[in-house]
């Protein structure tokens, strides 16, 4: 299927990459269907999650383990078995990122990262239950590293 796309213009894309967020993503709840879009020679650590019925819609999003190397997500049950697995550790996680300018005002919220089960094509915006993780991290707070193959 063609898909036009807020940064990537027009493309090709096969529908089972598809992303069904039956949640959407919060204040986006009626947004089901995403494609997630890496940026050209970023490693895959920069991506944009692409609204499929909303062409101006994406969100620019960063592989938290290229941040952080030692972020540890943990799920509640509830949100495991929506993501039909048994364990945190099981899912890629994501997290979005406000663009701003100097990019090292740039934020990402490790609090409420994006967990995707790329076995279903499922994803869900969670809230991490910990003080230990913000809204509003300063990419600047963080020494750019390359990711840990998480997905």
């Amino acid at each position: 299927m063609q898909l036009q796309t807020k940064y990537f213009g027009k493309i090709e894309c096969q529908e089972e990459k598809v992303l069904h967020f039956p949640r959407g993503f919060f204040g986006f709840e009626t947004e089901k269907e995403f494609l997630l879009l890496p940026f050209e020679g970023s490693d895959e650590t920069l991506l944009c999650f692409q609204s499929v019925q909303t062409p101006s819609l994406a969100f620019i999003a960063m592989n938290p383990f290229s941040l952080h190397p030692g972020y540890a997500p943990r799920l509640v049950q509830e949100d495991l078995d929506f993501m039909q697995v048994s364990q945190s550790e099981d899912l890629c996680y994501y997290v979005l990122c406000a663009v701003k300018n100097p990019v090292s005002e740039s934020t990402v919220n490790l609090k409420c990262p994006v967990a995707v089960n790329p076995d279903i094509c499922r994803g869900v915006q969670v809230i991490l239950d910990t003080d230990e993780y913000h809204m509003r991290h300063r990419l600047a707070e963080f020494q750019m590293k390359g990711s840990d193959g998480s997905c």
